[in-house]
C-alpha cells in the first residue's frame, strides 16, 4: 500500500556551515571590531552573543542571510527573549525545531480527514504517516498539506509504493 511521512527536518550540515561563515563575516566587518559578536552553536540550540541589542539584531539577520544562501528555512528557528550579560553585554538563545510537534501533527490529520480524501494517517513520533490506495490520493494530500500549512517547513519522505 503506498504511503509517506511528513517530517520536519533541518540539515546540521548546512546549519553548521551557515554558522560558520557568518561568524567569518562578523569577524570581518569593520562594524563589528572590537566586539565579542559571535553565533554559537549547541546541539539543537544556537546562542547569539553582541555588545548591544541593535549589534545582536545585525549578527541575526547575518545568519539568516546566511541561513538562505545555504539552504536551510529560517521558519525552523525559535527566538528566546533578549538576556543581559554583563555589562552591556547582550545574548539570545535561538532553538532549532526539529520535528512535528504533538499539536501540529493533529492539526495535519484533522485536515486530511476533514478532506474527504480516501487516506489513511497516523501520528508516528515526529512524524505523520499517510497511507492510500493510489498514489495520485497521496499526491493531492501532499499538495493540500503545502497550500494549508505554511508556519513550519515540511519534507515528504520515504513515499512508497
Amino acid at each position: 500500500m503506498p504511503s509517506f511521512d511528513v517530517v520536519s527536518e533541518v540539515n546540521m550540515v548546512e546549519l553548521h556551515n551557515a554558522v560558520d561563515q557568518a561568524n567569518k563575516e562578523i569577524g570581518n566587518r569593520f562594524d563589528f571590531k572590537g566586539s565579542d559578536a559571535r553565533v554559537e552553536l549547541g546541539d539543537k540550540t544556537m546562542t547569539l552573543y553582541a555588545d548591544d541589542p541593535f549589534k545582536l539584531d545585525q549578527v541575526y539577520d547575518v545568519l539568516v542571510a546566511k541561513l538562505g544562501k545555504r539552504g536551510v528555512d529560517v521558519r525552523c528557528l525559535d527566538r528566546d527573549d533578549v538576556q543581559k550579560i554583563s555589562g552591556n553585554k547582550v545574548r539570545q538563545e535561538i532553538r532549532v525545531k526539529v520535528g512535528i510537534e504533538s499539536e501540529l501533527a493533529k492539526r495535519i490529520t484533522r485536515l486530511i480527514k476533514d478532506s474527504k480524501l480516501k487516506v489513511q494517517t497516523s501520528i508516528q513520533g515526529d512524524a505523520v504517516r499517510v497511507t492510500g490506495a493510489k498514489k495520485d490520493l497521496l499526491q493531492e494530500t501532499i499538495a493540500l498539506v503545502k497550500k494549508s500549512v505554511d508556519d513550519v517547513p515540511l519534507q515528504f519522505n520515504n513515499f512508497r509504493d
